[in-house]
């Protein structure tokens, strides 16, 4: 599993294909944070209202974003910016086709447990590359490192913690239609971050439920509470 899914260390970050410059940046916002006004992305960008108004008229012309109407009290409504499903798409879903066509063909062959087995060994081979690089390291800054791990693998994720615990925020999922066939992963992952930040971990907003991120709450243990 690990020579299908997991890329080198050095991976650049994640941008929005075919995207560059301040649309790329701007739905690389969206993606991170929805919704937003014309006036945050605005403020996010660094330009001016014009400017953000413009870059979403265009993209929406591309039907990469959408907006809504909201009524905030006295007043004219404010319109909140939201990827489209097609502008989601533009990020990154690692494998997936190849993949998809893999289980499918060991659930053919050696059964639905089988491919659980070989997505759960997915993030064990993350856990070994991150062995070295952990071992004695704050736990503090163990978030932050295996935050970028899950980047370099498309997760657009973001770790903030003190030394009591903190929470891990993926913006994104590379393999989300398979984890949408498989939900076992997501709990494989829970384990990983779990056994790799020696701490206790709660998921508190998940993609398949609905929400925009996957986030993690995190308590690391104390010497005394490690197994």
């Amino acid at each position: 599993m690990g020579a299908i899914l997991s890329s080198p260390a050095t991976a650049t970050p994640t941008l929005p294909l075919g995207h560059k410059g301040p649309r790329g940046e701007l739905l690389v916002q969206l993606k991170r944070m929805q919704p937003l006004t014309a006036k945050e992305l605005a403020a996010g960008l660094g330009v001016s209202l014009n400017a953000a108004r413009h870059h979403l008229k265009e993209l929406e012309a591309e039907g990469l974003v959408r907006y809504e109407r909201e009524n905030r009290g006295v007043g004219a409504p404010v319109f909140l910016y939201r990827l489209s499903p097609a502008g989601e798409a533009l990020f990154p879903r690692r494998y997936e086709e190849a993949l998809n066509g893999l289980l499918d063909h060991l659930v053919e062959r050696e059964g639905r447990e089988a491919a659980v087995a070989l997505l759960q060994g997915y993030f064990g081979t993350i856990a070994q590359r991150l062995t070295g690089v952990l071992e004695g390291t704050p736990a503090e800054d163990r978030l932050k490192v295996v935050a970028r791990a899950l980047s370099d693998e498309g997760y657009m994720a973001e770790g903030t913690a003190d030394a009591a615990g903190g929470t891990l925020t993926e913006h994104n999922c590379a393999i989300s239609a398979v984890a949408a066939r498989f939900p076992e992963i997501c709990a494989a992952e829970a384990q990983f971050l779990a056994d790799v930040l020696k701490a206790d971990v709660a998921r508190r907003e998940h993609m398949l439920s609905g929400c925009t991120i996957c986030q993690y709450h995190v308590r690391f243990r104390n010497s005394e509470e490690a197994p």
